[in-house]
């Protein structure tokens, strides 16, 4: 890699229902920036985070949505989001401080995946 190419991290993810988790990801801050859902997927694009998401599965991946991971999204306030979030969606975890020195709170979207959003405390 030369010092002159950007990288960028796109997760391109299988959803349950395209309608629901474009509201969904609005909800919590994000824009759609491409595809639209009667074309089948979606970007969907949080400052230079970006999630794609398809309602039919990509080759080579599973059939139904799936990640062992969980997705994190660095904001500069989780306790001003968590005022914003609080009314439409139950957290997994958080408002909290982690022993690892970040203020977290976790919410699911509607395919299962877990969303965390994280600051330095």
């Amino acid at each position: 890699m030369n010092g002159e190419s950007k990288t960028a991290l796109v997760l391109s993810l299988l959803a349950s229902d395209l309608d629901e988790t474009q509201r969904f990801y609005e909800a919590i801050g994000f824009c759609l920036s491409g595809g639209a859902l009667q074309s089948g997927w979606i970007e969907m694009t949080h400052g230079s985070a970006r999630l794609q998401f398809y309602s039919d599965p990509p080759v080579g991946t599973p059939a139904t949505p799936s990640l062992s991971g969980t997705i994190y999204l660095h904001v500069a306030n989780v306790d001003a989001l968590a005022k914003t979030l609080n009314a439409k969606y139950a957290f997994e975890w958080g408002p909290e401080t982690m022993d690892y020195g970040m203020r977290e709170l976790a919410v699911r979207d509607p395919s299962g995946y877990l969303v965390a959003f994280a600051a330095p405390k």
